[in-house]
Formats: C-alpha cells, sequence, structure tokens
C-alpha cells in the first residue's frame, strides 16, 4: 500500500557466517603469504643493462611493485577488518538465537504440562511426552510413553551387589504413537558374593498404531569364580500394527552354563518385520555349556520373519534360533548358526515364508 515500506524476511545461520569468516581468514593468510614470497622479486628489479632505458624500465617496475605492495597493505587490512566485522556478527545472531529459543522452549514446556495435566492427575501418564528412564544400578522399569505421542522409557540396569545379580528392568510401553523402551542389563555374578548373572529386562511394546518394540537388555555374566550361570536375554518388544519387533537381548557368559539369547519380538499386526533373537551366551571352553540362540519373532501380515540368534561360543550345545515366520506376503527368517567350537550344538531351521508370496528362510549353518 502506497506511504508503507515493504518488510524484507532475512535467515541468518550464524554457523554459516562463521564459516564464511573462517574462510575468509584462510584466504588472507594465504594472499598474504603469496604478497610477501613475491615482494623481494618484483620491488628490487634490476637493471637489464648499463644503458638508460633498461635503467629506467627497472626503475618503472620497481616503483609499480611498490605502489602495488602498497595497495595490498590496504587491501589486506580491510580484509581483516571486514572478517572481524563477520565473525562479530556471527556471535550476535548466535546470541540472539539463544536469547529466543530460552523464552520459545519455556512457553512451550508450560503448554506442555498444562496439556499433561489432567491426564497426570487421573492415570499418572502424560498424554504427550516420553516416559522416564530408569535409573542405572536399580532395575527399575522404564516408565511408559505418552497415552497419544511419545517412547517408552529404557529399563535401569540391574544391582550388582549382592546375591544373583539383578534383572534389569523392563522397557516402558509407547501410547498410540511412538517406540518402546529398551530393557535394562541384568546384574553381573561378582565373584563370591554372586554366582549367577541376572536376566536383561524384555523390551517395552511399541505404540498400538505406529511404532517399533524396543530391544531386549543383555543378560550379565556369572562369576568367573563360583562358576555362575549367565543371564538370559530379555525378548524384544511386540509392535502394534505397524512397526518392527525388537530384538532379543545377547545371552550373559557363564562358566557353568551360558545365558539363552532373547527371543525377538513380532512385527506389527499389519505391516512389520519381526525382531532378531538374540546370541546365546559363551560357556566355559572345558566343561562349560554355551547359551542357545533366541527364536526370531513372527512378521505381520506383511514383512519378513526374525533371523533366529547363533548359539553361543567354547562350550557344548549352544543351539541356534529358529528363524520368525512370514505370514501372508514376506520371507521367513534365518535359522541361527551353530559355533565353530560348539560341536553338539544344532543350528536354528529357518522361518516359513508367506502363504502368499514369500520363499522360506535358510536354515543356520554348522561349520
Amino acid at each position: 500500500m502506497p506511504g508503507r515500506s515493504p518488510l524484507s524476511l532475512v535467515v541468518v545461520v550464524p554457523e554459516f557466517v562463521s564459516a564464511a569468516a573462517s574462510d575468509l581468514g584462510a584466504i588472507a593468510s594465504s594472499l598474504q603469504a603469496a604478497n610477501s614470497a613475491a615482494a623481494a622479486e618484483t620491488t628490487s628489479m634490476l637493471a637489464a643493462g648499463a644503458d638508460e632505458v633498461s635503467t629506467q624500465v627497472a626503475a618503472f617496475f620497481n616503483a609499480h611493485a611498490r605502489a602495488y605492495e602498497a595497495i595490498s597493505k590496504q587491501l589486506a587490512e580491510y580484509h581483516e577488518r571486514f572478517a572481524q566485522a563477520l565473525t562479530a556478527g556471527a556471535r550476535s545472531y548466535a546470541a540472539a538465537d539463544a536469547a529466543a529459543a530460552s523464552p520459545l522452549q519455556a512457553l512451550q514446556q508450560q503448554i506442555l504440562d498444562t496439556v499433561n495435566a489432567p491426564s497426570v492427575l487421573l492415570t499418572g501418564r502424560p498424554l504427550i511426552g516420553n516416559g522416564a528412564n530408569g535409573r542405572p544400578g536399580t532395575g527399575e522399569n522404564g516408565a511408559p510413553g505418552g497415552w497419544l505421542i511419545g517412547n517408552g522409557g529404557n529399563g535401569g540396569s540391574a544391582n550388582s551387589t549382592t546375591g544373583t545379580g539383578g534383572r534389569g528392568g523392563n522397557g516402558g510401553a509407547a501410547g498410540l504413537f511412538g517406540n518402546g523402551g529398551t530393557g535394562g542389563t541384568g546384574g553381573f555374578g561378582l565373584n563370591f558374593l554372586a554366582t549367577s548373572g541376572g536376566a536383561g529386562g524384555n523390551g517395552g511394546a511399541g505404540g498400538l498404531l505406529f511404532g517399533s518394540g524396543g530391544a531386549g537388555g543383555a543378560g550379565g555374566l556369572g562369576s568367573s569364580v563360583t562358576g555362575g550361570v549367565g543371564g538370559s536375554g530379555g525378548a524384544g518388544g511386540a509392535a502394534g500394527i505397524f512397526g518392527d519387533g525388537g530384538d532379543g537381548g545377547t545371552g550373559g557368559q557363564g562358566d557353568t552354563r551360558g545365558g539363552d539369547g532373547g527371543p525377538g519380538g513380532n512385527g506389527g499386526q499389519l505391516v512389520g518385520f519381526g525382531g532378531s533373537g538374540g546370541d546365546g551366551g559363551n560357556g566355559d571352553s572345558v566343561s562349560g555349556i554355551s547359551g542357545n540362540g533366541g527364536a526370531g519373532g513372527t512378521a505381520g501380515l506383511i514383512g519378513n520373519g526374525g533371523n533366529g540368534g547363533a548359539g553361543g561360543h567354547f562350550g557344548d550345545f549352544g543351539h541356534g534360533g529358529s528363524g520368525g515366520n512370514a505370514v501372508l506376503i514376506g520371507n521367513g527368517g534365518n535359522g541361527g548358526n551353530v559355533a565353530t567350537n560348539a560341536p553338539v550344538g544344532i543350528p536354528g531351521l529357518g522361518g516359513v515364508g508367506g502363504l502368499l508370496l514369500g520363499s522360506q528362510g535358510a536354515n543356520g549353518l554348522r561349520p
């Protein structure tokens, strides 16, 4: 409209401005080095001969070189001042962004707290937001995510100081949209204080509509002094309608027996891959028994079954886990292999392919 000046929108990224200032500094250093190297050759040119013409030509070029050198110094000073101004501008923009972000974040948090207040009061669970993680060393379960949107919290690792190593906390379940939390690691069997490692926590379930299940936690190590048993890996969480199942946790190592790998979680009911089974824990190389690999999870109507986990090393046995089955469209998961130094182990069978389209998974291998 007449009488009004148009408004312009300028978008500035402080990181780009800082990078440009740094590039200008590098260019200035290169120019200064080149000018310094050329100054001695161009400002003290000798005459080609003793005649007057040669002397005048040399004097002309020397004068021209000195004039260029003076201009170059002025340009270098201007270049340096410009780079300094650009750096200062980048810092100002960065400071302004930081100052503007803090009130905005506070406002967003206030709005979110207001929206979640009724849900927290009635159910103890927010409407929107991620669940809290379990504290390390406590074996606490992860808190569930928001009813509508949010990821489940991760389970806390277990205590390893008394008795059998504790079980890792389970991952929290997601709400309607979100991923399940990861299961906590099982406690270690510490010398004479504990004999067996604790089991890993199970992964949390994925969102009811969209979201993948959390991975199971790894089993704890059994005591090397008392011949403890390794803890089993936690099961992977199942997905909802769309999403992949979580992978099973790895079994813990144990002198008497390695822990079994956790089974993979099932894929979403409509679309989703099954989670892979966890590998079995290693047994003692002399008389121990290796852990078995976990079975792969079953796929949804569309998706591939999860692969079975491999059997543990060193000890006897240590079977491979079976591959997960496909349902309608998809391939079956591959069976788990047997370790080279576990001669008695049996490889896992491949999962069944989809009823409409898909191939059977390959059987596990024996070395």
